[in-house]
């Protein structure tokens, strides 16, 4: 009867431990996405979760995905930076340069291609290539996990966030994007004025910061989107502050002679395209275009007010290109950075929880 009695116990602390693991939930993430925003797709086969995202944050930061543990995702995009490198070229782990710009991780949840060529089509797939790319982490997935695997807490946190035992490179793909999700830079002075012109109504910290816009940043934003004038609107437009699409913008083929798009496309029509990227804090973001060859917005404004290079392949959108560009005299150009400096979201870049939670 002992025996039996004990058999039962032991059944029971099963069949009790069993109900609790099939009963685990996580926890909803709902992302706080501004009101003028479109409504953010996520896979089906990633849910946002609270512990997913906060998983996700601390991989974001974490030096032991590199090689020699001394660089993350955050040591070529940094918050200040509005998660942004501010050196032309980015330098890995075996002190070897890319020749491509760190792109701004901002608002990433809405996009469809990642990477200046839009080489990756989900942000998973695009978490997954810094670690083993020899020039920037140069490190294994194999050996990144058997690291994290060595750590107890993170051994809990993937448990946490996926309902289940086991450390691999998918699930690390999946919570660090669900983190980049969260990164959501809405709260800048031109979204005040985007939400005015298309008559949404204003909250009460928006109406005090309406107060302050002043009519050279009216006047700035006007030239933005005027065909006569900077001509920006085509390429970046809407709440995003860009289109999706790869366009060639004019600028000379650099020293690596960068095909873009036609690396992963293969089609002549197609050399020299880029991604546009967004315009959203595009202060904080320098340097410049997808080889970092402007070191400031002054540049940028010249290249296209005078420094266009007509080529094949070039984006018919660039009306003016035949003459070099939109020639902006010297008050259009001040006009059209202090629209720029709009963008700026200083909430974005200060949020607590985008920083390093080490």
């Amino acid at each position: 009867m002992k025996y039996i009695l004990y058999i039962f116990i032991l059944l029971g602390v099963f069949l009790a431990c069993r109900k609790d693991k099939v009963g685990y939930k996580t926890t909803p993430y709902v992302l706080d996405i501004p009101s003028h925003f479109p409504d953010m797709i996520i896979p089906s086969d990633n849910p946002m979760t609270a512990e997913g995202v906060e998983l996700g944050r601390y991989l974001f930061y974490e030096k032991k995905l590199s090689g020699d543990n001394s660089m993350s995702c955050a040591t070529c995009h940094m918050p200040q930076n509005s998660f942004s490198d501010p050196n032309q070229y980015s330098t890995g782990i075996d002190g070897i340069q890319g020749n491509r710009q760190s792109m701004a991780l901002i608002n990433m949840g809405w996009e469809n291609f990642f990477f200046w060529d839009g080489g990756k089509t989900t942000l998973e797939k695009q978490i997954l290539e810094p670690v083993i790319n020899p020039i920037e982490m140069h490190e294994s997935w194999k050996n990144a996990v058997k690291k994290l695997d060595q750590d107890m807490a993170y051994r809990n946190k993937f448990f946490r966030a996926f309902g289940e035992g086991g450390i691999d490179s998918t699930k690390a793909a999946k919570a660090i994007a669900q983190f980049i999700r969260t990164l959501i830079s809405g709260q800048s002075k031109f979204d005040v004025m985007y939400k005015y012109e298309n008559s949404m109504p204003l909250t009460a910290a928006e109406q005090s910061i309406f107060q302050t816009i002043d009519v050279e940043e009216w006047a700035g934003y006007d030239l933005f989107k005027s065909l006569d004038g900077a001509d920006c609107f085509h390429c970046h437009n809407g709440p995003l502050m860009r289109v999706k699409k790869f366009s060639n913008n004019g600028l000379l083929p650099n020293a690596f002679n960068d095909l873009g798009r036609a690396h992963v496309t293969n089609n002549p029509e197609d050399n020299y395209k880029f991604k546009v990227p967004t315009l959203r804090n595009i202060a904080l973001t320098a340097p410049y275009m997808h080889d970092g060859r402007f070191a400031n917005l002054d540049e940028v404004i010249e290249h296209y007010s005078s420094g266009i290079h007509m080529s094949p392949t070039i984006d018919p959108l660039i009306e003016f290109g035949s003459q070099g560009g939109v020639q902006l005299d010297a008050q259009e150009k001040y006009l059209l950075k202090k629209f720029l400096m709009t963008l700026t979201d200083n909430n974005f870049i200060n949020n607590p929880k985008f920083k390093d939670p080490h």
